[in-house]
């Protein structure tokens, strides 16, 4: 999840009550249950709360009234982490390792299978087959 926060340091009143399995959220007034589906509130001893905000259908928390810093969660998108991770592979050695694969098969799609395969495999950080075929 990415995290866009107010401007540094800007407390904001946060009111959050639940009654039954209902719960409402106020920030500045302003009620934002209808919209809001999710939150988080954390706290340091010694230091301001901070309220992360979920935009999406989620659960809810016991009550809270006080000042805190507020934060919108936004769903992460995962494309600009999978382009960047992409342009680190190199062709040639995706290819033997995927060839070289135990689970390749001569099915349809089988050599795409062991492609995709080889590539959740070096993205979980699992390489002992890359280092073997250096």
């Amino acid at each position: 999840m990415e995290i866009m926060e107010t401007a540094s340091g800007e407390m904001q009143q946060v009111r959050i009550t639940v009654d039954g399995g209902k719960a409402s959220l106020r920030i500045g007034g302003i009620d934002y249950s209808r919209v809001v589906s999710g939150y988080t509130i954390h706290q340091q001893a010694g230091q301001a709360p901070d309220v992360v905000i979920q935009l999406a259908k989620g659960r809810n928390s016991p009550d809270f009234d006080g000042y805190a810093r507020v934060a919108v969660g936004v769903p992460y998108e995962p494309g600009p982490a999978a382009a960047h991770f992409l342009s680190a592979i190199d062709a040639g050695l995706l290819e033997k390792a995927a060839l070289a694969r135990p689970d390749l098969d001569g099915g349809p799609h089988g050599f795409t299978k062991a492609v995709l395969a080889q590539l959740q495999q070096w993205a979980r950080g699992e390489f002992d087959q890359v280092q073997e075929m250096s």
